[in-house]
């Protein structure tokens, strides 16, 4: 067998040992396995994980790694018996808001592929006899949940991983990593040096000490959590043959932040209903290998009786069987939490060759660890990695106090009923545009995206709500869509498509790449041709190798070396960074190539509208028309006595320019702007209005119109797609792909009824079948309906019918020609 790169997994718990089968199965075996435990019972959160697998979630990345997670449990046998048992997963609700919900989580499971009904309070009732049906108002069942036997597939994990050659070390520390020229070459441990090419921290809570080792900030806080076990309960006696097995479908009873799971004839309940617990690991001391023990681990604390007594009376409530047993054993048990409650996952911008996977509850192992291994063996993982991408926070977001603080929050929210666009109470303001004290003053309503403020809309607008005709006026909206949302977006929309608005652009991702090098770099990771005169302006993918969309970005050509990307975020920035170092590294002088940050120290205005030429020419003397700007170029100008970048280009479909200036110029630039539009009506417009124009445009939104498990025809990107060019990542995949040849299309959506607004990810039936899920949603306020675009089968075409469900309720559609606005583009041309 040829020799595979040399692995050290660090961990040897659920995550590390499902790793190391996973590399195994795609033919890698030079893999050693560290953990600073005894392999029988390594300590961390696995030895003493509780083991429920609820799949349903709001992520399809999430919801794809539980699924997969099942499967591969349920295959991992031995004697006949596998490491799943799958009771089925119950959800009640004791209120009218937590069935809601219910509602909708049955509509995530059918855009994932997942099973499951909502159920009455007497079904539910008859599926789990020992419930108090005079509590609750209904369930969702998913029969495909259980629980993971956890310990026991990593004992049957390593056993089947080493006689396949996996080596394991037990009771050895990591005290260090080695590196050369910024790339991992071994991992320092007390039993001496093992050489490594890549190194895969899969530590769990211990996850920031080992990133510290390489300077790298693994934002994650360690948090205890409750879990208790009963005495024996007088209604289970011989219910359950093994004394830890189960028949009752796992349970949750979110409304009062507990979970249960039967124990043979005992009770385990778990709680999220008490204080944040953060846990310093330096504290937990160092555990002798013999001295480890189900009751002895690293991983578990005292257990604080008077936080479980609250919720051990609301289970008594719930289970009124349980009031004939008592509290047998507990204790607060460590687990990862993050800043945004999702897993850690790739390659550190750091070092590389290092990755983690951190932060990873059983109910993903399997389907994390597949993802990981196949971004170590090809590059790139089949399920989009967008949400859990390790480089996706800003600095801000890394720092202890933000870390500690946001994962305590999510924490004390795991359970609770959020609305998508639920903002952070705390902390707030890390990030503001020059021109948000102008925002403060218009009474603009601010919600927090990478640590930016960014206005929604503006109570200085409201009056405009009068003024407007009344076919603007949108229709009254149900109470979940209508939060955080306002009827001035529709007045903000209207004086953008009839006189000229101001919108702040700065939160835009900024990235300047210069040097000989730099047209090199681009070329070769964008579809576009770039090789173009300065002044020019381009949209382009960035693809990866089996031709998925990584990001869609702006291109502007500065200068001859240098260029401004208009990017989508922080992984757009490590991956820049890491392809520079490479060119610079491996190339000649001509190859340097360096990639800044420029967002903080920049800003940005979008000033869109049919009067914007007459506004900007009251302003400045250079030359704003047609002949003067071009669409898509840029060019440097005076507005106001400011120097000011230019860029001929609007995601609201109007003309307009994207008006790029320091950071210490921004206030006067915006109050130049704002008192020379006075005249025409000029206001300030917020990011509610923006998305119902981009929508209207058919503008795509990447993360959520598209991915890595896009293309870029099923998107309906291929125009940017330059197939003639030399070479680009990707180009090899895309080479025999169409658009009329995709099996599935991104479609634009109108709903029938003019008034019912959808939010995203509700799943989509075509003649009954689930065949698709919403991406992006808004009403459009120019064309007086919600609009809606969804992934659906090539076989469904241009003005067939489907159904959007909605909280359980199905909403009639049609699929629209688009763009719905402007489809010749004489409004962006003019």
């Amino acid at each position: 067998m040829a020799s595979t790169p040399r692995i050290v997994i660090i961990g040897a718990g659920i995550v590390g040992t499902n790793l190391a089968d996973e590399l195994v199965a795609r033919g890698w075996n030079n893999i050693t396995v560290l953990d600073q435990g005894p392999l029988n019972m390594p300590g961390g959160s696995t030895s003493h994980a509780p083991g429920l697998v609820f799949q349903t979630n709001p992520s399809k990345t999430m919801a794809s790694f539980a699924k997969y997670t099942v499967e591969k449990l349920l295959s991992l046998t031995e004697d006949g018996v596998s490491c799943f048992n799958q009771v089925g997963g119950l959800e009640v609700a004791t209120t009218e808001t937590r069935l809601a919900d219910l509602k909708r989580k049955l509509g995530y499971a059918s855009s994932w592929g997942i099973d499951g009904r909502i159920l009455s309070r007497e079904e539910c009732k008859e599926l789990y006899p020992l419930l108090n049906e005079e509590n609750i108002l209904g369930g969702l069942h998913v029969p495909s949940d259980g629980l993971a036997l956890a310990a026991r597939a990593v004992q049957l994990l390593i056993k089947r991983t080493e006689a396949a050659g996996v080596k394991y070390r037990g009771s050895t520390t990591v005290t260090g990593i080695e590196q050369s020229g910024r790339r991992v070459t071994g991992v320092e441990t007390s039993e001496g040096v093992i050489p490594a090419d890549i190194v895969i921290s899969c530590a769990g809570f211990w996850g920031a000490k080992i990133g510290a080792m390489i300077g790298m900030a693994v934002p994650l806080l360690p948090l205890a959590h409750q879990y208790v076990k009963t005495t024996p309960v007088p209604a289970q006696q011989g219910r359950n043959e093994l004394p830890n097995g189960a028949t009752l479908p796992i349970l949750r009873h979110q409304d009062q932040d507990l979970y249960y799971r039967e124990h043979g004839d005992r009770y385990g309940i778990g709680s999220y209903a008490h204080r944040p617990m953060p846990v310093d690991v330096d504290t937990l001391g160092t555990y002798a290998p013999e001295t480890v023990s189900e009751h002895n681990m690293p991983s578990r604390l005292d257990f604080t009786l008077e936080d479980f007594l609250p919720v051990w009376e609301a289970t008594k409530q719930l289970l009124p069987a349980l009031a004939e047993a008592e509290i047998e054993d507990g204790f607060n048990g460590i687990f990862s939490f993050t800043p945004d409650g999702g897993p850690l996952l790739g390659e550190s911008k750091e070092l590389d060759g290092f990755y983690v996977a951190e932060a990873v509850w059983v109910t993903h192992s399997a389907g994390v660890a597949k993802a990981m291994a196949e971004l170590l063996t090809t590059g790139r993982s089949e399920t989009d990695l967008g949400e859990c991408d390790i480089t996706r926070f800003e600095d801000v977001q890394l720092t202890p106090g933000y870390v500690s603080e946001t994962s305590q929050q999510n924490f004390v929210e795991i359970y609770d009923v959020l609305h998508p666009l639920q903002p952070k109470l705390s902390p707030r303001n890390l990030r503001v545009s020059p021109f948000h004290a102008r925002h403060k003053e218009l009474g603009g309503f601010f919600l927090e995206s990478g640590g930016w403020e960014r206005p929604y809309w503006f109570e200085a607008n409201a009056a405009l709500l009068k003024e407007m005709p009344a076919e603007w006026l949108p229709p009254a909206r149900d109470a979940w869509s209508g939060m955080f949302s306002s009827p001035i977006a529709a007045a903000e929309a209207w004086k953008t498509r009839t006189a000229v608005a101001m919108y702040d652009m700065t939160p835009l991702k900024r990235l300047e790449i210069s040097g000989p090098g730099a047209l090199k770099l681009l070329q070769e990771l964008t579809t576009a041709d770039l090789d173009k005169k300065p002044g020019a302006v381009t949209y382009t993918l960035v693809l990866d190798h089996a031709g998925g969309v990584r990001s869609d970005i702006t291109v502007a050509r500065l200068a001859e070396d240098t260029f401004q990307l208009g990017a989508n975020g922080s992984i757009d920035t490590a991956y820049f960074e890491r392809a520079a170092r490479h060119q610079t590294q491996s190339g000649s002088a001509s190859d340097w190539v360096q990639v800044r940050d420029t967002t903080g120290g920049t800003c940005c205005i979008g000033l869109w509208g049919p009067l914007a030429r007459d506004l900007v020419s009251k302003v400045s003397d250079d030359d704003f028309t047609n002949e003067g700007l071009k669409y898509f170029r840029a060019k440097n100008v005076v507005i106001g006595g400011i120097p000011v970048t230019a860029m001929r280009l609007s995601y609201v479909g109007e003309l307009g320019w994207e008006l790029y200036t320091s950071a210490d110029n921004g206030q006067r630039l915006w109050d130049a702007l704002w008192q020379a539009g006075q005249p025409l009506g000029v206001i300030a417009a917020g990011r509610a209005a923006f998305s119902s124009l981009r929508l209207e445009k058919g503008y795509r939104s990447w993360g959520t119109d598209m991915t890595t498990e896009h293309d870029p025809f099923e998107a309906g990107l291929g125009f940017a797609v330059k197939m003639a060019k030399e070479s680009f990542i990707g180009k090899g995949a895309l080479e025999s792909r169409t658009e009329e040849g995709s099996a599935r299309r991104l479609r634009c959506l109108t709903v029938d009824d003019g008034r019912s607004v959808v939010l995203g990810k509700e799943p989509v039936f075509y003649k009954e079948q689930a065949v698709g899920y919403i991406t992006s949603a808004a009403y459009g306020y120019t064309v007086a309906k919600p609009i809606a675009y969804a992934y659906l089968p090539a076989t469904v075409s241009v003005g067939d019918s489907v159904e959007i469900e909605y909280f359980g309720r199905r909403i009639t559609a049609t699929v629209s020609e688009e763009p719905l606005y402007d489809p010749k583009m004489t409004r962006l041309r003019g």
